[in-house]
């Protein structure tokens, strides 16, 4: 399944009950769709009233990104896009068919799949990131390894980590000081690896950047990793068409150049981050729903 870097915390779950996962795995096996989707947007209401910081959260975002206060409706449309992001994954895992294409502005992402060149993937909580990201590099058969913090209930990752076999692979840390360790085994070969860029409490560097209307903290370690390691940086988000349907939108590469000053390559990165981000956030003014962060903005 991947490489276990054991920290001395406990580790992280994600919210819900301990069986939530698993029930919606098992459900969407054997419960009609036109009886179960009933169902997840009750849980959904259910889930809203019982979250009270994510909730929080989610109003504060909400007010932003709409440019008014947000109503009980709109929380709640936030918090099903949450479900209804898992429900794909499963869906996947449980053997149903979803395509994934590159959009236009993409042709970075396009090379990389066929060149199979050593790269850094940047990925963001929305839509169907994730999902787009492990279905076009296994349809191109390239292997990615993905960072993440282990989490007690990470059974949609998992889930789709079997459907897909040892194409990818996962490289679990407690903490993001032991992200550079972890990554000097994922590095050694000439698979991707692929890091969350949009969560500060996993990353050892973060930096503010512009971000609907406000300087916000993001990772930005994945920059000072491509200095370490040599390799191009390439972000992306994977937009849902439906259940069945994504597109994946990325960045140009950001590639580091031999001999160049280490402060003026971080300089091209933060320039090419903010770039990527003024694109993440005219998506999410048309999407709003889509941004599935549920912590201080």
């Amino acid at each position: 399944m991947g490489l276990n870097i054991t920290g001395t915390n406990a580790p992280r779950r994600n919210p819900g009950p301990s069986w939530g996962y698993r029930f919606l795995f098992i459900a969407d096996r054997v419960i009609p769709e036109f009886l179960f989707r009933p169902l997840r947007a009750a849980g959904t209401w259910v889930a809203l009233a019982l979250m009270p910081s994510q909730r929080r959260h989610s109003r504060e975002y909400l007010r932003v990104v709409l440019g008014r206060e947000p109503g009980a409706f709109d929380q709640f449309r936030h918090f099903f896009a949450v479900c209804e992001s898992l429900m794909v994954k499963f869906g996947v895992a449980n053997g149903r068919r979803h395509t994934c294409v590159l959009g236009p502005d993409s042709d970075a992402f396009g090379e990389w799949l066929k060149s199979g060149e050593p790269v850094f993937l940047g990925t963001f909580h929305i839509g169907n990131s994730d999902l787009s990201g492990f279905l076009l590099a296994a349809e191109a058969r390239r292997v990615v390894n993905i960072v993440r913090m282990r989490v007690g209930n990470s059974l949609d990752t998992e889930a789709l980590s079997r459907r897909l076999g040892n194409l990818v692979r996962f490289v679990w840390v407690n903490e993001p000081g032991e992200l550079l360790f972890a990554l000097k085994e994922a590095s050694a070969g000439a698979d991707a690896v692929a890091l969350q860029c949009d969560r500060p409490d996993h990353s050892s560097r973060s930096e503010a950047f512009d971000f609907l209307g406000a300087p916000r903290l993001f990772p930005f370690t994945i920059y000072h990793l491509s200095l370490i390691f040599g390799r191009p940086v390439l972000l992306t988000i994977g937009v849902s068409m439906g259940r069945d349907r994504s597109v994946i939108h990325a960045s140009d590469a950001f590639r580091p150049v031999t001999g160049e000053d280490r402060d003026a390559a971080l300089r091209r990165g933060r320039t090419h981050f903010q770039a990527f981000l003024r694109r993440v956030e005219s998506h999410l003014k048309a999407n709003p729903y889509d941004w599935l962060n549920f912590l201080p903005l």
